[in-house]
């Protein structure tokens, strides 16, 4: 009995949550109630292509950037390199203050091998400018005496002139360096300079206290008020006698320097020539232009622009050929000269005042010469220099 129970137990229909489902090993699974992902070949293939791509480009760009900033930074390293090796050259520790090359700071006179004295410029191709330079008086006769000698052909009295301040003018981004430029004033005429500086911020003094000597700094420095001081300056003569002295680091040309000091005179002509502009400034112009048609200009070489009172433009050249090399009296030849006054005194106020000026370190080492200036009483400068 018990088991026919259990077989018609058995045998009878499972239903309900008991049924138990059976499928075959290699049957296919129901995909009922499953997502099913249709793939885009080529739309994958695409993206794989642009991701590729992408990362190339991103590797190369990266790869280029690396490349500038390693030699951009190998470059400012040899700068300074160069600079501490000048610093060093001149005889002073890299920590005494003195040895600093900065064309900001003050000037440093120091003494060469021969005993002559020198200030370092802090340029590793043309290292260091004289403090004096000696020229014949028949470049700058503004004094009767000096006059009736060159007129004469006596060229026996030179003027010795002092250098206030250097700098070196620089070009494009890179601050490629061009030339180093100095100002020198003739020693003599120093005295005038000063007390026209004093008397422009305290009418009774001979000389300037720090208080005041800052704000004669500030005035000078000053794109405006700075201009001004020196258009007044310049057109009343003060220096009488003064000359920018100018030493290519690389090898040029007198057509690309003609080319940078027309358009510095082109972009201060409506401040110097004035409502009263005639032909004669395009005449002078022209002349200008004249004088530097030539060839080739070798480093190292001496080109001088000299003022004087009356503000005629007399312009030296020295290839070389002197019997002690660039600098001597016997290399220099005298290339020519402009008379109008507007055209020297566009070129002065290139370097010496405005918004934009053709060298930023000369015009703050300028600036600190002036000051040393002024701090001392009016007319000893000229017994201080030997």
């Amino acid at each position: 009995m018990f088991r026919r129970s259990a077989l018609r137990q058995l045998s009878r229909p499972v239903t309900g949550t008991s049924r138990i489902s059976r499928r075959a090993f290699l049957s296919p699974r129901s995909s009922s109630g499953r997502p099913v992902e249709h793939l885009n070949i080529r739309r994958l293939s695409q993206e794989s292509e642009d991701f590729h791509r992408n990362r190339r480009i991103f590797l190369v760009c990266g790869s280029f950037a690396g490349l500038v900033s390693f030699l951009y930074t190998a470059w400012r390293l040899k700068e300074e390199l160069s600079k501490r090796a000048n610093k060093l050259d001149s005889g002073l520790p890299p920590t005494d203050p003195l040895a600093s090359n900065d064309a900001a700071s003050r000037k440093v006179v120091i003494h060469d091998e021969d005993g002559r004295e020198i200030v370092p410029t802090g340029n590793s191709t043309v290292k260091e400018f004289p403090r004096t330079i000696e020229l014949p008086s028949s470049y700058a006769p503004t004094t009767p005496q000096t006059a009736a000698s060159a007129m004469s052909g006596d060229v026996s009295m030179p003027v010795h002139y002092t250098l206030v301040g250097l700098g070196v003018r620089t070009v494009t981004f890179i601050g490629l360096e061009v030339y180093v430029v100095g100002y020198y004033v003739a020693t003599s005429d120093i005295a005038a300079l000063q007390a026209a500086l004093v008397k422009r911020v305290n009418p009774i003094a001979t000389t300037l206290v720090p208080g005041e000597r800052d704000e004669l700094r500030t005035a000078l420095l000053d794109p405006v008020q700075g201009e001004e001081l020196w258009q007044e300056l310049l057109q009343r003569g003060i220096p009488a006698r003064s000359v920018f002295r100018v030493i290519p680091v690389r090898d040029t040309d007198f057509h690309h320097l003609r080319d940078g000091f027309v358009r510095s005179i082109q972009a201060r002509s409506p401040k110097t020539t004035g409502p009263t502009a005639d032909d004669s400034f395009g005449e002078a112009m022209r002349n200008f232009r004249g004088i530097f048609n030539r060839g080739g200009v070798a480093k190292k070489k001496e080109l001088l622009l000299i003022r004087d009172g009356q503000g005629r433009l007399t312009i030296v050249y020295d290839p070389g050929r002197g019997p002690k090399g660039s600098g001597e009296a016997g290399g220099r030849e005298l290339l020519g000269t402009v008379d109008d006054e507007r055209i020297s005194r566009a070129l002065w106020l290139n370097y010496l005042a405005g918004s934009k000026v053709a060298s930023e370190p000369a015009r703050k080492n300028i600036v600190e010469g002036v000051m040393e200036f002024v701090e001392r009483p009016v007319g000893t400068v000229a017994s201080q220099v030997v």
